[in-house]
């Protein structure tokens, strides 16, 4: 269950996403259902931040909710791989989430022994990392498994494949793969700020600790 000083809010489930830009700054909070913490059970998610270029930094927050069956769901014609484009483009199909540089970002289910070839932006970084299971990355097959990433070099595709042979506690090679147009410009972080200058990140706390990133209604606090 989560909550922002927007008005965003909701329950992300199985599959869901939480697309937001924090631009010139935001409050959120975020808690497990009660009755999913007397139950008990085994969940995980996946946190990442994408850098704003130094015009953007202080736009306007903004907030998406993305759900699981919202996303764009692609298949290899092998049927093999199941992909789930979240944002971004990938051969001519686009995912919903609202970017604000060029960036592309997929959740891949790779079946047992099969491979996937993606055509890939040539301008773009890319980046590969586990959530479970094992395989092999790039045409050279090297090795990486469940909490591991791989970055790629240059060039115009993205190569994956799942082990023959995976762990009992995941049947499939999950992966998340993205990437994007490098920004190139100097970042400093601290905490849950990321800004261009050490300036620029001072008056960032300063905001915060004067209250001028909002605030999150009462009812959700």
């Amino acid at each position: 269950m989560h909550s922002d000083s927007t008005g965003g809010g909701g329950v992300l489930g199985g599959g869901d996403t939480q697309w937001m830009t924090a631009g010139g700054g935001i409050l959120h909070i975020e808690a497990p259902p009660e009755e999913l913490v007397m139950s008990g059970g085994l969940f995980h998610g996946l946190q990442l931040w994408v850098n704003l270029p130094r015009e953007q930094k202080m736009m306007n927050p903004k907030y998406q909710d993305i759900g699981g069956g919202q996303v764009k769901l692609l298949t290899t014609p092998d049927g093999g791989s199941l992909l789930r484009l979240i944002a971004g483009g990938l051969d001519g199909h686009s995912g919903p989430g609202v970017t604000q540089t060029p960036i592309t970002l997929i959740h891949a289910t790779i079946s047992p022994g099969a491979e996937i070839t993606l055509p890939w932006r040539p301008d773009f970084n890319a980046l590969v990392y586990a959530l479970a299971g094992r395989g092999t990355a790039g045409a050279e097959g090297r090795p990486f498994e469940t909490g591991q990433a791989v970055a790629f070099g240059r060039g115009d595709s993205v190569t994956l494949r799942a082990a023959e042979t995976q762990e009992s506690r995941s049947p499939d090679l999950e992966v998340v793969l993205l990437g994007g147009r490098p920004i190139r410009e100097p970042m400093v972080q601290y905490g849950p700020f990321v800004m261009n200058s050490q300036v620029e990140l001072a008056q960032a706390f300063e905001d915060f600790k004067a209250g001028r990133l909002g605030q999150i209604p009462a009812e959700h606090v």
